[in-house]
Order: C-alpha cells, then sequence, then structure tokens
C-alpha cells in the first residue's frame, strides 16, 4: 500500500536547497566552490541582537508563548509598519511565524481552499507553487517579460483570472528578479484584486533592500479597500542577517490574521521564544547595520551589472531591489539545469537554475558574498559563456 499522500507527490523539492547543498558539500571535500547561489546574507547577525536572546535564555525565557507571538514582539511590528510601511495595524492583527516563508504558508492555507487558483508571476519563488499545491489549489503562473522588467502587468493579471481565482501573490522586491513594482504598478494591480476581491499575498521580505532612487511600497497602504484584501508578510531574516533564527511574521484584516494564528496553534505553537526576543532588540535597536549593508549591496550590484553587460551572449535586467540578479541564458543553447550542472563541475562556481522559478532559459546570481567570491565567480561565469 502506498502511504505517501498524494498531495505530496504534486510537490517538487526545492531545487535552490539542492544547489546549495550540493555546494557546500563539495567545500567539504574540499573543493574550492565560488558560490553565487546564496539566498541568505553572509554579513553575521548584530550582536546587540544575539545578545538579547542570550539574557532571554540566561533569564529563562524558553516556555511557550501565545501563538500570535509575544506581546513586545507583535507590539513593536505593529509600531514598525505605522512608520515603515504607513499600515494600521493591532497587535492581534499581527502572527509572528517561524520564518517568512512560513506566514507565506499560513497565509495561504487560511485562504486557499481545494480548487481555488492562484495568480504568481513567474520567475516566481520557488516555494510560491508548491505551498498553493499543499492547500489544494492550483498554480496559475502569468510568464513576465524581460522588456517590462519581470513585473506582471494588469493586463496580463486580468487576462489570467477565472472565476476560480482566490488570491495573486506578489513578491516585491522579487526573489529572483529583483524588480520593484512601484505605487502606480501596485495600484494598477490592485484595481484588478479589488475588482473581484482576489486576496492579496504581498511578500516584502526583500523591503530594506531597494537601490537609487527606487522606493518600497506596501500596496496594503495604498487604499482601505486594499488593506482588507492584502495580507503583508515581512521578516527578519534578510533586513538583520538573521537566516537561521527563523523568524516571520503575517499582518492581515482581523478575519484572516485569526485564521493564520488558528492554523499555527496547531502547527508549530510558536515561533521560538528566544528568537522573538531579538526580534524586539532588532526593531528597538541601532537601524545603521541595515543601511550599511544595503550600501555594501548596491557596489556590488553595480559591480556585478557592469560585468555582466559586458558578456555578449547573456542578458539581464537591472534589478532594483533584493540581492539577485536573473541572467538570461537562452543565447547560450543549454537548458538553465544542465547549464548549472556544467557551471559547478567544471567551474566550480554555483548558480540556481531559472527553472526553479518557472523560467528554463535564465540563471539566478546573487551578490550576497564577498568581493573576492563574486569577482572570481564571475570571472568564471564569463570564461564559461565564452566557451559555449
Amino acid at each position: 500500500m502506498d502511504s505517501i499522500s498524494s498531495r505530496i507527490e504534486k510537490v517538487n523539492p526545492s531545487l535552490t536547497l539542492a544547489v546549495t547543498n550540493q555546494a557546500k558539500a563539495m567545500a567539504a571535500r574540499g573543493e574550492e566552490v565560488y558560490g553565487l547561489a546564496g539566498g541568505e546574507p553572509e554579513l553575521d547577525t548584530p550582536d546587540h541582537i544575539k545578545a538579547a536572546a542570550i539574557v532571554a535564555l540566561q533569564e529563562g525565557r524558553t516556555k511557550y508563548t501565545a501563538s500570535g507571538g509575544i506581546p513586545e514582539l507583535r507590539e513593536g511590528l505593529a509600531a514598525k509598519l505605522a512608520a515603515d510601511n504607513d499600515l494600521e495595524y493591532e497587535p492581534k492583527q499581527i502572527c509572528v511565524t517561524a520564518g517568512a516563508k512560513m506566514a507565506c504558508f499560513n497565509a495561504i492555507l487560511a485562504v486557499v481552499e481545494e480548487g481555488d487558483e492562484v495568480i504568481i508571476p513567474s520567475p516566481y519563488w520557488v516555494s510560491y507553487p508548491e505551498m498553493v499545491r499543499l492547500a489544494g489549489g492550483t498554480p496559475v503562473i502569468v510568464d513576465t517579460l524581460e522588456s517590462d522588467g519581470w513585473k506582471m502587468t494588469p493586463e496580463q493579471f486580468e487576462a489570467a483570472m477565472t472565476p476560480a481565482t482566490k488570491m495573486v501573490i506578489l513578491n516585491s522586491p522579487s526573489n529572483p528578479t529583483g524588480a520593484v513594482y512601484s505605487e502606480e504598478e501596485l495600484r494598477a494591480i490592485g484595481e484588478v484584486a479589488l475588482y473581484e476581491d482576489i486576496v492579496i499575498l504581498s511578500d516584502e521580505i526583500y523591503e530594506k533592500l531597494v537601490y537609487g532612487e527606487t522606493k518600497h511600497v506596501s500596496i496594503a497602504s495604498l487604499s482601505q479597500e486594499l488593506y482588507d484584501l492584502t495580507i503583508t508578510v515581512n521578516g527578519f531574516s534578510k533586513a538583520y542577517s538573521m537566516t537561521g533564527w527563523r523568524l516571520g511574521y503575517t499582518a492581515a484584516p482581523p478575519a484572516i490574521a485569526e485564521a493564520i494564528i488558528k492554523i499555527q496553534s496547531h502547527s508549530v505553537s510558536n515561533a521560538t521564544t528566544f528568537a522573538q526576543f531579538g526580534g524586539v532588540a532588532a526593531l528597538e535597536g541601532d537601524q545603521t547595520f541595515i543601511t550599511d549593508m544595503r550600501e555594501e549591496y548596491d557596489g556590488r550590484r553595480q559591480f556585478m551589472l557592469a560585468r555582466l553587460q559586458a558578456i555578449h551572449n547573456v542578458r539581464v535586467v537591472e534589478p532594483k531591489g533584493a540581492f539577485y540578479f536573473f541572467v538570461r541564458t537562452g543565447d547560450i543553447g543549454l537548458k538553465s539545469q544542465n547549464l548549472c550542472d556544467k557551471l559547478l563541475s567544471r567551474y566550480k562556481v554555483a548558480a540556481i537554475p531559472g527553472v526553479a522559478f518557472g523560467y528554463d532559459d535564465g540563471i539566478r546570481l546573487s551578490y550576497c558574498t564577498t568581493l573576492d567570491i563574486l569577482n572570481e565567480g564571475l570571472t568564471r561565469f564569463e570564461q564559461f559563456c565564452r566557451e559555449h
């Protein structure tokens, strides 16, 4: 008797984690690998955040909390959302989760039923379609265009909708493209969502990493009507280099917030208690870490853009946020998985195949690494492109 759920059989494993693990295994064998696949800042978590968690441990803050999180953190997040995003939420509308990935999953489970459709612009973060499938829904992929800056247009959104459409997922700034939707673009997409009461899941985990004159805008802040339809997802992983802490959150209209907290009460119960006290310190402490990291990444972004633009058989759109480049590699003549396998095995450069993001003629390269690794990795990638 087959004991594996049919739901699981529909789900693909994470290619991003697979590539990262393969590169780590090679490095453990003593091979020098130039990792351009990473999805986490290489910087350590700031000391004052670590100190707060240590104090929490020393004081015995090791027991269960309310499923939605400790009051201090939910209140701090409500204040942060008001100050940074022009969003007014009561602490009870906020659920602190074990990472922003869980925040997305909770939000999808709270809204999506068997047979519901969820519109996802491609290239997309690898886990969105799989989460929808696990919830019993059907992902509807909208292929965005390089000429549109890898952003879904209102016309594409409207064309993809059916009577079964329940949710649309927006990720701005985007993983893997670095695309950032402007206020005007968000308003236009919001109008389409409002017309059919489509719930918006707005994943804003990279909000602190936007460059130049680009501004991050939360779609829920644009009107009361959009606020009432939007679940905002964010977390501490990228802004504070706290990936392993597993600390994210949702902010949602009251009924959806209550459903999300109910789901969490029957899964992990609550985010790790002492990690939540680290989150409080992150919000209340010196924010220059973020400014310094953004400036450092902006320099690497410009360095990488110049290097990639000099390679004749690839194409790139300048990313305005996050810490990735989505590189068009169709002219090389290899599908993305094959390309990345050769790049890693022969040139010792780790990259993520675009097929993981729903676009097989491209790859994702990350610049959240040291400048030395970035420089050598790009040199080897350029050599690879010349030889193919």
